[in-house]
């Protein structure tokens, strides 16, 4: 591979431009305490009330439902465990599915040593839940319901709304992760009609250690960390004044990418370009349609993933299996959709993002065709 190319957005992505101009006063000039009322504090102040603005505005949510944490794992552990611990009087179940990210499935592991009941839901062969099953799964003792936005892995999105009328009927709070969805597709808290939902800075082109946890007004959660009255009492400690700000302004500019039309077609050239290659031998992971613009999580058919992608070491690119002393091993994700071993082996997720390139992806198509 003649240079390096990087389709690993998925995963983490650049510190975009005007992240980065935001954060440069906070690096020198400004470095009050946001809860200082002189006048070194009050510009702290008025930069995480901006960039709490900023946020909510991409969220279609009111700033003071925004709470500033250290990423999309606080966030969703926030979700769950305040949730939890601040309805034990109600209940004690909870209702997730097999696709989600470790830091919910964790969580929800965590709390069942505490006496909590899970519910782990299937998913169909695309990767998607049957909102049917979420309302089956429904008792008197259920508190909370939590499922992602899209799956990071295949790309596949949640059919949330759906979600979301089945908990408000029964008046059950609905947490949806949304790491992947917010900067690539529309994420409204209103139209999805949760009452949580996580974020995660560095999948929006914001740096790595903040995130956001959108709260609806009126949710009974308990603090995540406890101290003084910082974020509205719900999470104690002096604010990262530096990555909120960087993530109010990410989120402002994310605004003229959602949808992300071009990576899209990108990423639908990519697909034939593979079958042109490999025919019958390179299968779809994820919902064909119902997918993030950005994703294409494919399987090199009696191909390893890793293998594959050792070929050219100038590509960033997710395998879905994993290799143990020469045996391979699905991915939860792919276990649960069931996609078969023989074709799971070979699953590489490439992930595009702002700056990729047809150039960037003909060159690889170049390279695995003479491979």
């Amino acid at each position: 591979m003649s240079r390096r190319i990087y389709l690993d957005f998925n995963a983490s992505t650049p510190i975009c431009p005007e992240a980065v101009e935001a954060m440069r006063p906070f690096l020198f000039e400004h470095y009050g305490n946001p809860s200082s009322i002189h006048w070194a504090g009050m510009p702290a102040k008025d930069a995480v009330e901006k960039a709490r603005e900023q946020v909510a505005s991409l969220l279609g949510c009111d700033p003071t439902e925004v709470v500033f944490t250290s990423g999309g794992s606080e966030s969703n552990n926030h979700a769950i465990k305040g949730v939890f611990f601040a309805n034990r009087d109600r209940g004690d179940h909870i209702v997730t599915t097999a696709v989600e990210h470790p830091a919910t499935i964790n969580p929800c592991r965590f709390l069942e040593m505490l006496g909590a009941k899970v519910t782990v839901l299937p998913v169909d062969r695309f990767g998607m839940v049957d909102p049917d099953d979420v309302r089956k799964a429904i008792t008197p003792r259920t508190i909370l319901i939590t499922v992602m936005h899209a799956n990071n892995e295949v790309g596949t999105i949640e059919p949330i709304a759906g979600i979301s009328a089945i908990a408000r009927e029964t008046g059950i709070p609905l947490h949806t992760d949304a790491a992947q969805t917010v900067g690539k597709t529309p994420a409204d808290v209103e139209e999805l009609g949760v009452d949580l939902l996580s974020l995660a800075g560095h999948k929006v082109y914001a740096p790595k250690g903040i995130g956001v946890l959108y709260i609806r007004e009126g949710t009974r959660i308990e603090p995540f960390v406890h101290g003084a009255g910082h974020e509205a009492g719900r999470r104690a400690g002096t604010e990262n004044i530096l990555l909120s700000v960087a993530l109010g302004a990410a989120c402002e500019a994310a605004r003229k990418w959602i949808g992300m039309p071009q990576a899209q077609a990108l990423r639908d050239r990519l697909w034939d370009g593979l079958r042109g290659i490999f025919g019958e031998m390179v299968t779809l992971n994820g919902h064909p349609t119902e997918r993030l613009p950005n994703t294409l999580n494919v399987n090199f058919v009696g191909r390893v993933g890793a293998e594959v992608l050792g070929m050219f070491p100038g590509v960033a690119a997710s395998t879905g299996s994993a290799c143990h002393a020469g045996s391979v091993t699905l991915s939860p994700v792919l276990a649960a959709m069931g996609v078969p071993p023989e074709e799971g082996m070979g699953a590489v997720r490439f992930s595009l993002g702002r700056t990729t390139t047809w150039e960037e992806l003909e060159e690889v198509l170049g390279k695995l065709k003479t491979s």
